[in-house]
């Protein structure tokens, strides 16, 4: 995620920020980049925290709303360039644009089984 575009241009814009490099990536922003490397961070401890359930759901979790607070600040920041909507023509969207909605998705996925795990668990130590 921290290495694939979310944009390209074909041509430079000088009168944008995030297209005078032709690229709109994470590393366009520190807000972004931060909030992108916490996810990926938390959302790495929480497969080693695999003797703790509990935790790691909510690490899952975590993961995912990070992911979801990163997409909405890159979101914000392409709506505030201006001279994007005169350009919109030689702007073509990467790949990068669809790795957050994934992330969000499979961590949230991730969440649900690790909690259906532990009540599969729970009830196992009942029968005991």
């Amino acid at each position: 995620m921290l290495a694939a575009p979310f944009a390209t241009s074909k041509e430079a814009i000088a009168a944008s920020a995030l297209f005078q490099d032709q690229r709109f990536t994470v590393q366009d922003n520190t807000a972004m980049l931060l909030l992108f490397a916490l996810a990926g961070l938390t959302a790495l401890i929480a497969i080693f925290l695999f003797k703790n359930r509990i935790l790691q759901s909510r690490l899952s979790l975590l993961a995912a709303i990070t992911t979801l607070a990163g997409a909405a600040v890159a979101l914000i920041i392409a709506m505030q360039d201006k001279a994007i909507e005169t350009a919109t023509a030689s702007i073509e969207y990467g790949f990068g644009m669809a790795l957050p909605i994934l992330t969000i998705i499979f961590a949230v996925l991730a969440s649900r089984f690790i909690r259906k795990d532990e009540k599969l668990v729970k009830s196992m130590d009942r029968l005991r």
